[in-house]
């Protein structure tokens, strides 16, 4: 069953750390969000391998957003 890793806030994802088939570990930085001109990581939150990328760089997401799903 997969799981995601989703946005801490809204923002536009500046940069995705990992591409389908990468495998992480907890901490790893998956993301890049800039929301008030700041950059902000997102870690997992869990480890395991990409199954999918869900959103693109450029793309705006609320908090919540799914970003990444994984196994």
């Amino acid at each position: 069953m997969a799981k995601f890793i989703s946005s801490t806030m809204a923002g536009t994802i500046w940069k995705l750390e990992l591409k389908e088939g990468d495998t992480f570990d907890l901490g790893d930085k998956v993301a890049i969000l800039e929301s008030m001109k700041m950059e902000i990581p997102v870690e997992a939150d869990d480890s395991g391998t990409v199954l999918k990328v869900l959103v693109q760089e450029g793309d705006v997401v609320d908090e919540g957003t799914h970003l990444i799903s994984f196994s």
